[in-house]
């Protein structure tokens, strides 16, 4: 499994003699993206830790400078020692703000493009579904009252749609390299956390709600997905697998489930 991998690659680079240069310079240890927007996610959360870093070690020098320093009576210049810090310190965190709803915003508020793959994920105690349109590139109709997961049929897809005839539903979800994924996440009975550490993924999936998030997959290999939210004694066991694939692979697997999947 790729965590048993990356477990043993970290242990491997705090062993001595042998110190990956790249794991000093990233000392949060963070997982490998797999994803266009995780760079950029992760210079965002590394500059916050540096900062705050930054801030507790001058609190600290500060503190130890005004122990041992002499106590002095006459009058301060409360703007130079109080009022400017704070105004640099305001600054800074809206900057940081500012920053980070860009990013946000840039995988939630902005919509994804009209060429991306379209693929609906849904949580059930205790399983992730993965549902991907057929050639008409439309899903069909879901209703709640059709859910029988004993009989085949766990999303409720109703067969009298003609546009649900080519929907391939599968437990493992299998995405292209180098192509925008729009994921419309829904929960059929409580709510459940969507997760993919490795492409810096994570949203509730919430009854009731369709919810997209759009992304585009870099790095091949498989990967866990999770769920984060406490939902039920079977939390634990809530997981699935993420295939990511060059393209030309990723659409011989999507031929080969639809083959499958014709009468």
């Amino acid at each position: 499994m790729q965590y048993l991998a990356v477990d043993r690659g970290f242990m491997t680079t705090l062993a001595p003699p042998s110190i990956n240069v790249t794991m000093l310079l990233r000392p949060w240890f963070l997982p490998p993206d797999a994803s266009a927007h995780g760079p950029a996610l992760d210079h965002h959360l590394l500059l916050n830790l540096w900062i705050v870093l930054t801030l507790l070690t001058l609190a600290h020098l500060i503190l130890l400078a005004g122990l041992l320093a002499r106590r002095r009576t006459e009058a301060t210049n409360l703007w130079r020692i109080e009022y400017l810090p704070l105004a640099l310190l305001a600054i800074l965190f809206a900057t940081l703000t500012i920053k980070a709803e860009r990013l946000w915003a840039a995988t939630r508020y902005t919509g994804a493009s009209l060429t991306a793959l379209q693929v609906e994920v849904t949580g059930v105690q205790f399983a992730w579904y993965f549902r991907y349109p057929g050639l008409d590139a439309t899903f069909g109709i879901t209703r709640p009252q059709l859910v029988a997961p004993g009989e085949g049929n766990p999303l409720g897809i109703d067969a009298t749609d003609p546009h649900s005839a080519d929907d391939e539903v599968t437990s493992e979800l299998v995405l292209p390299t180098n192509r925008e994924v729009d994921l419309r996440l829904n929960a059929q009975d409580v709510i459940h956390g969507f997760s993919i550490p490795e492409l810096r993924l994570k949203q509730n999936a919430v009854p009731g709600q369709t919810i997209h998030i759009h992304f585009t997959p870099t790095t091949p290999g498989t990967y866990a997905i999770l769920c984060t939210q406490l939902c039920g004694l079977g939390h634990y066991r809530m997981n699935a697998t993420l295939r990511i694939l060059p393209p030309e692979q990723f659409a011989l697997w999507l031929a080969s489930k639809r083959k499958a999947a014709t009468p």
